[in-house]
């Protein structure tokens, strides 16, 4: 039980990682821990997994691409603005309501989904992240905090049901759009970072309903 426990902190946070990731641009600081040997040893360690491996080729390709940048952390920021915060026809909005059904323009349902989510689960949005609720790092920020609450049940049966839930949440939620952001990142991002970090939540979420179903 306690390595299931140990586990289910690593999954979170990676999560949260994710989470942060999609949640607003990266500081200088936060890119000089990009490069730190914790930070590349953490990357190296999902890269083991051979289904996680050419995302996170992609992603430490970039990092070390950001290195050469002039006025690095400014590039990235216009980046991300770019990315994520311009129209639809520009930018890859990070939201599930674009995504979700055949309109492609922002409706109230999955923002409402997860609005009783968060509402269910107690979980309260990072106070400046002032965006509907089917945004990516909402959603992921609050998959962290289910991953995490899990961990105070104690019967083994009770976690089961706990992954059977995980794994509904993120099929329901999550994987039946991200995969469309991830494609329309790719073809948006010049730079590829964020495409490479999009393409690697993907797999990440596809890898982590296979061991919540045990296959």
């Amino acid at each position: 039980m306690q390595e299931l426990k140990a586990f289910n902190e690593k999954r979170a946070e990676i999560y949260w990682w994710f989470s942060s990731l999609f949640a607003k641009e990266l500081t200088e600081a936060d890119l000089e821990q990009y490069q730190s040997p914790e930070i590349r040893s953490f990357l190296s360690g999902l890269g083991e997994n051979p289904s996680l491996k050419p995302a996170i080729d992609d992603v430490v390709d970039a990092l070390n691409r950001q290195l050469d940048r002039e006025d690095g952390q400014l590039e990235l920021a216009a980046d991300f603005c770019d990315l994520f915060l311009k129209s639809d026809k520009e930018s890859a909005l990070p939201y599930a309501s674009m995504y979700i059904g055949t309109t492609g323009l922002l409706h109230d349902k999955p923002a409402n989904e997860m609005d009783a989510l968060l509402q269910k689960y107690g979980v309260a949005v990072e106070q400046g992240l002032n965006e509907p609720a089917d945004h990516i790092a909402i959603e992921l920020d609050l998959l962290g905090n289910i991953i995490i609450r899990s961990n105070e049940l104690e019967q083994e049966r009770h976690f089961e049901e706990s992954f059977v839930e995980q794994e509904a949440f993120i099929r329901q939620h999550i994987l039946s759009w991200v995969a469309k952001f991830a494609t329309k990142c790719k073809g948006l991002d010049k730079f590829g970072f964020y495409s490479a970090v999009a393409a690697l939540l993907v797999a990440f979420l596809e890898l982590d309903c296979q061991y919540l179903t045990g296959e």
